[in-house]
């Protein structure tokens, strides 16, 4: 390919997908970034919502997805670090399927990476092509932000999330478990690998000290901690997989576009994954990217400022919005003083008893 309409950099979830998303609207794709498979396991397992769904199932990803890689979530519960402070979710209180669906990751990203080699006007490039629009979703790390000289302050939690895959000898049954104790957030998601109804996927945001002590217990000792902290809640349970952690931080690009550029996903903003909002942000912004160059005028170019100025506009409050929620909750639950402590804890109880409030709490997250 010797130029192209858009330059994606970045072949990531986020990247495949704007490079699937804008093909569709016949504009040319150069996808720099790799096809490979990676070479280490990815234990992640994402939290999606209907408006992530609604993009895969538009970009015919989501019914590519095995079965045992999509579990969906009918029920939440949420403890707080006092006995009896709680509040549960359900599908059926608030007249929907399901309140979010977990997916495997590398599943996920297999599935987008088999549906760019068949889009008829993607093609992969080994190094930069010309092209009218370049989409940076090169993830948190990326080079050409850098380049561009666009500051990305980076406020770092002091944490790591702490995943892996687990069994139950209790079936699942669509719940998903979180504990929000200070100083920690443990969450045990429904996942139907590595067993159908048993499976589990880990996340547990702890600081870091305690993540080095975690990733080098022995398995036994890794399990008998992790019982304790969730008091035998989801059953009995055995890993299925090896450990794995990554720090955590809260970052946003101070601008997300320019003249012929602009940014999606990681590349431009970063949360805590306490809500497990990052993808569907991400997911978010290609949406919305995808339907403002959609809209533009037939004379306007893809990369004119003002175009791309219209999708940083619509994104702003949305993601604006998560990254106070995720960070003020992460800070609320953190703090050791007695008066905030008992607070947020008859905060969790009070909200258990007001369907309203719950439905709003619902509706932010399902996006």
């Amino acid at each position: 390919m010797q130029q192209a309409d858009i330059l994606v950099r970045g072949a990531g979830a986020v990247g495949l997908a704007t490079a699937l998303a804008l093909s569709r609207q016949g504009l040319q794709v150069a996808l720099l970034g790799g096809l490979e498979e990676p070479a280490q396991p990815d234990l992640r397992a994402y939290a999606l919502n209907a408006g992530a769904v609604k993009l895969l199932t538009q970009l015919k990803v989501w019914d590519a997805l095995p079965a045992d890689a999509r579990t969906p979530v009918h029920e939440m519960h949420v403890e707080g670090d006092v006995p009896g402070a709680a509040i549960d979710f359900s599908a059926w209180q608030q007249a929907l399927g399901e309140l979010a669906w977990i997916v495997d990751a590398a599943e996920l990203e297999r599935a987008l990476r088999a549906a760019v080699r068949f889009a008829p006007h993607v093609r992969g490039v080994a190094a930069e092509v010309p092209a009218a629009l370049q989409v940076l979703a090169e993830g948190k790390h990326s080079a050409t932000r850098e380049a561009l000289g666009i500051a990305m302050p980076r406020h770092p939690y002091g944490q790591r999330a702490v995943a892996a895959r687990l069994a139950s000898d209790q079936l699942h049954g669509g719940l998903a478990r979180q504990w929000f104790r200070s100083p920690d957030v443990l969450a045990l998601l429904p996942l139907d690998r590595p067993q159908a109804g048993r499976g589990l996927a880990l996340v547990w945001s702890v600081p870091d000290a305690v993540a080095d002590e975690l990733l080098a217990l022995p398995d036994a000792d890794f399990l008998a901690r992790l019982q304790e902290a969730t008091g035998g809640a989801a059953g009995s349970l055995t890993l299925a997989s090896a450990r794995a952690a990554w720090p955590l931080a809260l970052a946003r690009a101070e601008r997300v576009h320019g003249p012929g550029w602009v940014l999606v996903g990681d590349a431009a903003h970063v949360v805590h994954p306490l809500a497990g909002q990052g993808l569907n942000l991400g997911f978010g912004d290609v949406a919305e990217l995808a339907a403002v160059l959609a809209e533009r005028e037939d004379w306007r170019p893809l990369g004119d400022v003002r175009l791309l100025a219209r999708y940083a506009r619509r994104r702003a409050i949305a993601v604006r919005t998560m990254a106070g929620l995720t960070d003020g909750l992460l800070h609320l639950f953190a703090s050791e003083q007695p008066l905030v402590k008992e607070l947020r804890n008859r905060g969790l109880s009070l909200a258990n008893r007001l369907p309203p409030l719950k439905r709003l709490l619902t509706g932010g997250a399902l996006g």
